[in-house]
């Protein structure tokens, strides 16, 4: 199929070329009629403008694209997500830019998904967060020459992305239970096919070689973000006589808090517990969860803030953005707060 051109429609709706473009953009200097006549052409072939091009020309949308490649049903029961999204939101309505938000419920879905990101001429450039590492996207998005930035860390040196510093947070988190004391410092992580958990993994680990303790393997338990992956993990790990878990995000921690509770495991004497994000929730588990403070709404600003200066100054050089993690000392893991 020929592709359609500004040059085709303004053969087809019998006007010139620069009459086509100044109906594409809006312009009030055309005519009523004549303006009905090329957006019939438009609607009936089904054309759609160039946003490469109208972006050279300095044309803007002011819509933004976000992708979030996980199931909507777990995007919203997960808490980091519509945190994150409200910091995306902050940072565009002062700015007057629309959030299109790109969801899907299946796999199949998220396959088909993909062409209608690479080919919305409609976005002026796309968020996307919750990357999976082998998923196809970003290569696309690249191919494509799409403006985009990543939340969350990416191995590819041109590519965009704003993260928080998951080595050094749950490094932090790990080094404190060692000052506590703690002997067998069990781990449990989020799925592995995302960059997030590998990195919390790796701070946990490097945290006990750093203190010359001993690395077993065997007490590290993979999750999946979920709370019900927390309270399945958990049992595992008391069967190996851990007296410390240091777990990589909230929503597990309460799930691995919930179990511990059912087996008459008393927290933080017995086994002590740190998670990662410090949302809400950790202000209501019993007892209070001391956790790694990611600032979640901050990332959501910055990440909307960078892509506005990549579509301002390019692509080039790359933008990689680390924001600082910080340990909040509550009652979970044992210590007072003096000696966080």
């Amino acid at each position: 199929m020929t592709r359609l051109t500004l040059e085709s429609i303004a053969e087809l709706a019998g006007v010139s070329r620069s009459t086509v473009s100044r109906v594409v953009n809006n312009h009030a200097s055309v005519r009523p009629e004549v303006r009905e006549r090329v957006l019939t052409v438009i609607e009936q072939t089904g054309y759609q403008p160039d946003a490469a091009a109208r972006r050279l020309a300095g044309q803007r949308s002011n819509i933004i694209g976000l992708v979030i490649p996980e199931p909507a049903q777990a995007l919203f029961a997960d808490p980091y997500f519509p945190r994150l999204i409200q910091g995306i939101a902050q940072a565009c309505n002062p700015l007057d830019l629309t959030l299109s938000l790109f969801l899907f419920h299946t796999k199949e879905e998220e396959a088909s998904l993909h062409p209608k990101i690479l080919n919305n001429n409609l976005v002026d450039g796309v968020i996307v967060a919750g990357m999976h590492i082998d998923d196809p996207l970003v290569a696309q998005l690249i191919e494509h020459q799409t403006p985009f930035i990543l939340v969350g860390r990416h191995e590819h040196p041109n590519v965009n992305f704003i993260d928080v510093d998951n080595v050094a947070g749950a490094y932090t988190a790990v080094s404190h239970l060692i000052r506590l004391g703690r002997q067998r410092i069990g781990h449990i992580t989020g799925h592995l096919n995302n960059r997030a958990s590998l990195d919390r993994q790796e701070g946990y680990l490097n945290a006990l070689r750093d203190r010359s303790r001993p690395v077993d393997h065997n007490l590290i338990e993979v999750g999946d973000y979920t709370e019900v992956s927390g309270y399945e993990a958990m049992p595992r790990l008391l069967a190996k006589n851990v007296d410390a878990v240091f777990v990589a995000s909230d929503t597990m921690a309460m799930g691995a808090l919930r179990a511990l509770r059912e087996a008459n495991v008393k927290v933080p004497d017995e086994v002590a517990v740190v998670g990662f994000d410090d949302l809400p929730p950790a202000l209501l588990t019993t007892p209070l969860l001391s956790t790694i403070r990611q600032p979640i709404r901050r990332l959501g600003v910055v990440v909307v803030e960078t892509l506005l200066d990549i579509l301002d100054n390019g692509l080039h050089p790359a933008r990689r953005v680390i924001l600082p993690a910080e340990l909040v000392v509550r009652e979970s893991c044992g210590a007072q707060r003096g000696e966080a």
